[in-house]
């Protein structure tokens, strides 16, 4: 939450607190660049899958064949049959599938930055920074790999800092969360509390929010209010992924948050994950959060099902939930660079790519 210094900002104040400053060149952080970076694939095979309420385009990138498979159900179906592999045999399948969705909260770009290096990698060889990352392009090329870059374009459009590395909490408040009329800051939990973030209180609308007001990671699943969710669920559908990575992020370091309403055996491989990634950040001396304790769904109130949990009941996944650090200036992250944010999205990416392809390493 905002200190008591901070608890009101209008957008003038917010604009004019931006720095002044050169992004490096590998830093993705608005459409515009995203749009480019698309532009120019030629190895990969670019959809579009939906369109934003405020009517731009949400795409899908995505290498290598989708194995084949003979459905017979759809997931809950096949479980409640006893058969999982009505659905999808993954044991048979040659081809693991790993799907990584972009940042459904515009303001949380650490993850499309990452994402945008990683096509990079499997288009060349090398990351946006001209670093060759061959370990990365060869376990990609032994999957399916299907990225989603950016999940709400419209909150992508409305971030105008592009980066909040270096910013105060305050200002992640501002631009993620958004503002009352009267200027005063939305805030966490707040800002879930109304959904959609909509009315004549709402000021400036946060990042958070398509331009609906829908707030993507927990959109109606049974009934949705908006297209960016269903779109990413029908993608899980059909590629019946063997890991899904939703990207995120916040004022603290980066790590794995526990996935909710699945069962125990799917959070015990998500924490083995977690526990791969914290060695890969130690090893590049980055802070990290601890692998959470497996556990059952308790308490008042109830653990959030949310757009990775649904993941799971439409396609049996491994889902997870990836929180990278946006280096606030008065964050708990510690001193962390735009390099550093960069090394633990790729780090990330190869335990994923390793584990689906049961490649141990050196």
């Amino acid at each position: 939450m905002a200190d008591d210094s901070s608890a009101t900002m209008t957008y003038r104040e917010a604009v004019d607190r931006i720095p002044d400053r050169e992004l490096p060149e590998f830093w993705i952080g608005s459409r515009e660049a995203l749009a480019a970076q698309l532009d120019s694939l030629e190895r990969g095979r670019v959809e579009e899958v939906t369109t934003s309420p405020g009517g731009r385009p949400i795409r899908l990138v995505t290498y290598g064949d989708r194995p084949e498979r003979d459905q017979e159900a759809n997931f809950n179906s096949a479980v409640a049959g006893k058969r999982p592999a009505a659905y999808a045999n993954r044991d048979e399948r040659e081809t693991p599938v790993v799907f990584f969705i972009g940042p459904v909260h515009g303001h949380e770009v650490e993850g499309l930055t990452g994402l945008c290096n990683l096509l990079s990698i499997v288009e060349t060889g090398r990351d946006l920074r001209g670093t060759e990352q061959p370990t990365i392009r060869e376990l990609a090329d032994q999957c399916r790999l299907v990225v989603l870059p950016c999940g709400n374009p419209d909150g992508l459009d409305r971030f105008e800092p592009e980066s909040l590395h270096g910013m105060a909490l305050a200002d992640l408040e501002f631009w993620g969360q958004g503002t009352w009329a009267d200027d005063r800051s939305i805030g966490y939990p707040d800002a879930k509390q109304r959904h959609p973030m909509t009315g004549d209180d709402v000021g400036f609308l946060g990042c958070y929010f398509d331009d609906a007001g829908v707030n993507p990671m927990h959109d109606e699943f049974f009934d949705p209010m908006g297209p960016e969710a269903p779109a990413i669920l029908d993608v899980a559908r059909r590629e019946a992924p063997d890991l899904t990575v939703s990207l995120h992020s916040h004022g603290y370091p980066p790590g794995l948050i526990r996935p909710k309403y699945v069962p125990l055996e799917v959070q015990a491989d998500a924490r083995a994950i977690h526990r791969e990634y914290n060695a890969r950040l130690d090893d590049l001396e980055i802070p990290q959060i601890y692998a959470s304790e497996v556990a059952s769904e308790s308490g008042s109130p109830p653990p959030y099902f949310n757009l990775v949990s649904a993941a799971y009941h439409v396609s049996g996944t491994i889902g997870l939930l990836h929180e990278s650090a946006h280096g606030l200036s008065d964050g708990y992250t510690g001193e962390i660079t735009h390099e550093e944010i960069l090394d633990a999205q790729l780090a990330l990416y190869e335990v994923m790519l390793r584990h689906a392809t049961d490649d141990s390493g050196p």
